[in-house]
């Protein structure tokens, strides 16, 4: 009982926080066309160096290393407000780029054999981008909920926050569907490289049990069976960022 109510407090105190700090997102994943990955990289990258002349804040753009069939995926902030964001106006300026909402039939989708859209809620802008700036290498799960499992999804992936953080690891950036897509949710884990990433293993299992009963899970050998009993689908995807410089 103690456990689960320092598990509930901890979930209080970061709900309420989300909820001050939501911003949107764009979120699109690309699969390049046989042979133009390297090509629609080089396009990407001019495009977001000059993001700021399409009206745009400044978009990062990772590289899948194994797991899901997208090559690329590209987030940028959009802010607190999706009304100026959806405009004519902001729609038209961003196509003056050669990546960015490009109509259907555009030079740009020579380079693309399969792309997906999406507008998401997730953490305050700032603490986006000071992850993005500083971290090199990403370890993203992508879910699709049961019916009717989409809340009950999105507060287990809180509590494997107070998880991470009750094992000294920093939590996952949580994203929520608004509209587009297949996904319910996603989150990203920031790691420095694959061997940050790797650290987990030498943490003591007595640990990890610890905390994830303070989480409000019944063992560390429960979590993945409790995560399962809510999913329709299950991405899980390993990534390295792509500078622009």
């Amino acid at each position: 009982m103690k456990n689960f109510i320092y598990a509930f407090a901890l979930l209080f105190v970061a709900c309420g926080t989300q909820a001050q700090d939501e911003a949107y997102y764009k979120v699109t994943t690309m699969r390049a066309a046989p042979g133009q990955l390297l090509e629609l990289i080089d396009v990407l990258k001019q495009d977001m160096k000059n993001h700021l002349n399409y009206g745009m804040q400044e978009p990062f753009l990772m590289r899948h290393s194994q797991g899901d069939h997208w090559d690329l995926m590209m987030i940028y902030p959009i802010g607190n407000q999706l009304g100026s964001f959806m405009s004519d106006k902001a729609i038209v300026n961003r196509r003056r780029s050669k990546t960015q909402d490009q109509p259907h039939g555009s030079s740009y989708y020579d380079w693309i054999s399969f792309q997906e859209e999406q507008i998401v809620k997730g953490p305050a802008i700032e603490e986006f981008n000071r992850r993005f700036k500083t971290y090199d290498y990403y370890h993203i799960e992508i879910f699709q909920a049961l019916a009717g499992k989409q809340a009950e999804l999105l507060k287990e992936r809180q509590m494997e926050n107070v998880y991470l953080k009750e094992i000294g690891r920093d939590d996952n950036l949580i994203f929520t569907k608004v509209f587009g897509g297949e996904a319910d949710q996603f989150t990203i884990g920031f790691y420095r490289d694959i061997k940050h990433y790797a650290e987990s293993v030498d943490i003591p299992i007595e640990k990890e049990d610890a905390a994830a009963k303070k989480a409000g899970f019944e063992s560390v050998y429960t979590i993945g069976s409790y995560l399962r009993s809510l999913l329709l689908e299950h991405h899980d995807t390993l990534a390295g960022a792509v500078r622009a410089n």
